[in-house]
């Protein structure tokens, strides 16, 4: 039956970790590296993300500094930021690439804030859809007269309270990027 637990607890906090990540790609008004991940640089017919072709820097609030380590990839990594759909121009100087952020208007806050609701309400879907396999493995344990039905009954309290925490947790991250986007 601990096994059961400690995959449902290794499940959800991979649900949780990779809100976090889309969290933190979203873009605040503040100059924010997490912005690039997702954008894929082709190098050599290989493509590779901008953060293991350049050193990224922040070099004022709202101004992100990108110093390719190779000066011939400053094109592409210029191209595949035009290309992506953070909605940023960057500004080549020949040298390094700048992007500066606007401020973000009460409207677009808003649209943010939306987004960041869904993600979370999407993540908790997840969450909750990892404890009904759970439940279901723990029915066939007692099915299978592995467990006992208070085994059943007390395992079925026990995946919910580790789905309760990781909602909690959800929240929190939900509740703390919407403060940060509403405040910036």
């Amino acid at each position: 039956m601990k096994e059961v637990f400690d995959f449902t607890k290794e499940k959800m906090s991979k649900t949780i970790a990779v809100l976090d990540k889309e969290y933190g790609a979203i873009r605040a008004g503040r100059a924010n590296p997490g912005v690039l991940d997702k954008i894929q640089v082709d190098y050599w017919g290989v493509p590779t993300p901008i953060n293991q072709m350049a050193a990224i820097s922040v070099a004022e609030a709202r101004i992100l500094v990108i110093q390719p380590w190779d000066k011939s990839t400053l094109t592409p990594i210029y191209k595949a930021i035009l290309a992506s759909d953070i909605g940023i121009n960057p500004q080549n100087d020949g040298n390094v690439i700048r992007l500066t952020f606007p401020p973000l208007t009460e409207d677009r806050r808003k649209e943010i804030v939306k987004d960041i609701k869904k993600m979370a309400e999407d993540s908790k879907v997840a969450v909750r859809s990892i404890r009904r396999d759970s439940i279901d493995k723990l029915k066939k344990m007692q099915k299978a007269s592995e467990i006992t039905e208070d085994d059943l009954k007390n395992g079925e309290e026990k995946l919910q309270k580790i789905t309760d925490d990781s909602i909690k947790e959800i929240d929190a991250l939900a509740s703390a990027k919407e403060k940060e986007v509403m405040s910036v």
